[in-house]
């Protein structure tokens, strides 16, 4: 399965019979091998005849499911764009990921039945739509018990999971990294050390939080949240030294090559974290850990918390690790440095990992984790937070 991301102005998306129809000025496909990614359009390699479509299980599909259409010179249609057309029973996804594109309600109901996410972000990497199908997540009894369980020690459980887990990989992204420094840059290591201690100081103290609701636990959460961060980044900033300009964490506005290629990279894994939240039936707008506010998607920004160090933090500081140069220009990431790191978190959530005992695709996990949640908060077992192995 594939996930489509267009990112060029001007882009058509629309339906044929059982296939996804791109058209533009220049359509062009990009298949990267390792990952299933691919970008449209781009100029398609030649000659077409050798082109092979590289999926995540390394298995090489002949050209015929891709198709492009070029009109014949001299034709009435002469004067159209070239399309290409990719199966839809290949998608995962449809990540829209720039102005000036235009889907067609065709393709939207084809989506919706094959459930098949549409997600839209910004030029920044911030998801602010979502199509989706009502009927794929129709759980009355979940969003009832989601909405109970802000009110007693479920919610407090599950933002203190949720907190745990994360300072949990926190600290196995400063030793998966560190163990390269300890010859190369012991002051480095030292560094590292000591905020991997800190943050297991940390961790044992988010265990301990209690309340009978989560009003009374989240400030207590959120103060070892905030501690747990500096921590967290001067480690970050001692690993990639001074290559990049990075200072500290910043959110919105961010203009340094970091941050930037950070906030990018958490919008494609909110959109992930979206869809699996409402594939479990679960109310992606009430959360515990974050509190409501209109138009945030607290319960999505919860459950992401746990999944941002092993996808997008290990993903964009292994790319400054191999030298890759992440480009801004007017405070925003170039076309080419956007598709760098999509590229990279996506290979990411499509790594094989053990969990629970047995390997499973990162993405899965994900929304492993989602009906998790949905059967922890219907009173069905208990709620493990997910932690790489570094």
């Amino acid at each position: 399965m594939e996930s489509v991301i267009v990112s060029d102005f001007g882009v058509m998306l629309g339906q044929s019979g059982e296939r996804l129809v791109v058209r533009g000025p220049r359509p062009r496909l990009e298949l990267v091998e390792g990952g299933p990614q691919m970008w449209l359009p781009l100029d398609l390699p030649a000659p077409s005849r050798s082109l092979r479509l590289i999926t995540s299980g390394g298995v090489k599909e002949p050209a015929p499911s891709l198709r492009l259409t070029k009109p014949k010179p001299g034709s009435r249609a002469s004067t159209a764009p070239p399309q290409i057309e990719l199966p839809l029973f290949r998608i995962s996804e449809i990540v829209v990921a720039s102005r000036g594109i235009s889907i067609s309600s065709d393709l939207i109901e084809q989506c919706c039945e094959r459930g098949i996410r549409i997600s839209f972000l910004s030029s920044g990497g911030q998801p602010f739509a979502m199509l989706s199908s009502p009927m794929l997540t129709a759980t009355v009894q979940t969003r009832r018990e989601q909405m109970t369980a802000y009110g007693d020690a479920r919610g407090v459980a599950f933002a203190r999971a949720v907190v745990a887990g994360k300072l949990r990989n926190q600290a196995n992204l400063l030793q998966y990294f560190g163990k390269y420094q300890k010859a190369a840059a012991p002051e480095t290591f030292k560094v590292l050390t000591e905020a991997v201690r800190g943050l297991a100081r940390l961790c044992r103290q988010a265990r301990r939080v209690e309340g009978a609701h989560i009003d009374g636990a989240r400030s207590a959460l959120m103060a070892i949240e905030g501690a747990s961060g500096r921590l967290y980044w001067a480690g970050v900033r001692a690993l990639i030294k001074d290559r990049t300009g990075f200072e500290s964490r910043e959110h919105r506005g961010a203009a340094d090559p970091v941050n930037s290629a950070l906030n990018y990279g958490y919008g494609i894994l909110y959109s992930q974290v979206w869809g699996a939240l409402m594939n479990a039936g679960l109310e992606p707008f009430a959360g515990f850990l974050h509190v409501d506010r209109p138009g945030k998607p607290s319960l999505v920004l919860d459950l992401v918390e746990e999944f941002r160090q092993p996808i997008v933090d290990r993903a964009v500081i292994a790319l400054i690790g191999k030298g890759v140069a992440i480009e801004v220009r007017d405070g925003m990431l170039t076309d080419e440095a956007r598709r760098t790191v999509a590229q990279a978190v996506l290979e990411r959530l499509d790594a094989d990992v053990t969990f629970r005992g047995r390997r499973h695709l990162v993405r899965s996990i994900v929304q492993i984790q989602a009906r998790s949640v949905a059967s922890f908060l219907r009173r069905d077992g208990s709620y493990r937070p997910f932690s790489f192995k570094w």
